[in-house]
């Protein structure tokens, strides 16, 4: 519509001009022309537009350059017109919204006017009638109007598209945020990336797999309520998830109380930095524990609740298992079998690994062997490791002290203590020391204790 204006602008100056004798009659073709010009134009290149528009929109706005400069040459260039339709086309120029599209159609118009005077020579136009200089004016005011209300429209519609498209994106963010709690973060990362399509695949890779469950969770179940259960089930997970991800660790699934961890996939740091971080992993968890226990002890939860776990390393296949409809994004081989007997085979608080995952974590974490057991699946027995603490710890296992008993509850950590905190607490210690003596049955044979033969126990954490 707006073409179809522009030229009509163009006809209806020239038909003016001829009426008030400024354009001679001959001047009638180049309005005919202007006035079908879009028409036709519009139908020849209807196929075009369908299939690559915004090339074709930017070859009509060249061609309507080059027209309006032939235009202007035809009727040798009268200022107050070539100004006014200047305007026009320029204002066609920087709607099409490249700088450099309009450059290139400044230079269409340059060469449309060029070829226009090569034509008709160099003839000065006379001064244009006040009337036909009026209905030009009127025409290109009435044509930037058109062309800044179809400009405001489709910004308007922008908009809306705008904000429809942000709406599909915030509930989309929101579904794959939800979809997300379903699967492992690594894994949820690397699909919405693009690095990972989703589809039956499997590949071979050397990862560290971690296997624990809660000793005697099963005997607690019976005796709890639902609710209380779950509770406390939901946040034993929550804070090991939350381990199990600062190092770095794929969550494979939860297996009631049990928990299934692998490091290696789909992102690495080298075999022997995965070991380590699942060991070190692995002894976190472990002293969190204590911090549950007491939490648990709180809601009166009196079960000394510890876990056991194993890890094992070595070849497996690793992928997405099911059908297209349905996939599983988890593990199999020996090494997932081997770290769920070491897990069955370790004692309530022991972290027990194989052989090769101790020749790789050995140099920096302290264990020490088991000896071989006999796991199911396996026929030749397997050489077993407990770890123990990291070895920069071993020489302060000696400055952290715990018991735990019905009613007792004692840790300390003297690196953390100031020498006025360490007297105070010694005092503490004393004075409690001397009441559990005089208020004991037994208290004279209590008397003859001394403080090393009280039964604490040094932790390696």
């Amino acid at each position: 519509m707006a073409r179809i204006f522009g030229y009509a602008v163009a006809a209806l100056s020239v038909f003016t001009g001829i009426h008030y004798g400024y354009f001679p009659e001959t001047s009638e073709n180049i309005a005919i022309v202007a006035l079908l010009y879009p028409h036709l134009i519009y139908i020849a290149s209807g196929p075009f537009r369908r299939r690559k528009a915004y090339t074709t929109r930017q070859f009509l706005i060249h061609g309507d350059a080059l027209l309006c400069g032939i235009f202007l040459g035809l009727i040798h260039f009268p200022l107050e017109i070539v100004v006014l339709f200047v305007i026009m086309i320029n204002t066609s120029f920087i709607v099409v919204g490249s700088l450099t599209a309009w450059a290139f159609c400044i230079i269409s118009l340059i060469s449309g006017a060029g070829a226009a005077y090569l034509l008709t020579g160099n003839v000065s136009a006379p001064p244009v009638p006040y009337e036909v200089f009026l209905v030009t004016a009127a025409g290109v005011g009435f044509h930037l109007a058109l062309t800044a209300h179809n400009s405001y429209r489709q910004a308007r519609d922008l908009m809306r598209l705008k904000m429809k498209f942000q709406g599909q994106v915030e509930r989309f963010q929101a579904l794959s945020h939800q979809v997300s709690k379903y699967v492992a973060p690594q894994i949820w990362e690397s699909i919405f990336s693009g690095r990972r399509q989703v589809r039956l695949e499997t590949q071979r890779k050397k990862l560290v797999v971690f296997f624990s469950d809660i000793v005697g969770f099963s005997t607690l179940s019976e005796q709890m309520e639902a609710e209380s259960f779950t509770d406390l089930l939901n946040t034993y997970l929550t804070d090991m998830s939350h381990i199990a991800l600062k190092y770095g660790g794929t969550i494979d699934k939860f297996i009631g109380d049990g928990i299934m961890i692998f490091f290696g996939d789909p992102k690495t740091k080298g075999t022997k930095r995965d070991a380590l971080a699942c060991a070190s992993m692995a002894i976190e968890m472990r002293n969190h524990m204590e911090i549950l226990r007491q939490r648990w002890s709180d809601q009166g939860i009196s079960a000394p609740l510890q876990i056991r776990m194993g890890i094992s390393t070595g070849y497996c296949t690793v992928g997405n298992f099911g059908t297209e409809s349905r996939m599983d994004y988890t593990i199999i081989g020996k090494e997932v079998n081997l770290a769920s007997r070491l897990e069955t085979e370790a004692a309530p608080g022991e972290i027990l690994i194989s052989q090769d995952t101790y020749t790789l974590i050995k140099e920096r974490i302290s264990c020490r062997s088991r000896g071989n057991a006999i796991v199911k699946g396996f026929r030749d027995p397997i050489p077993t490791f407990l770890v123990m603490d990291y070895l920069s710890q071993q020489n302060q296992q000696n400055q952290r002290i715990s018991q735990e008993a019905d009613g007792f509850i004692l840790r300390i950590d003297q690196d953390q203590l100031s020498d006025d905190e360490r007297d105070n607490i010694a005092d503490t210690l004393e004075r409690t020391a001397r009441n559990l003596r005089k208020d004991h049955p037994t208290g004279e044979m209590i008397e003859n204790l001394t403080p090393q033969s009280l039964p604490l126990t040094s932790e390696t954490d």
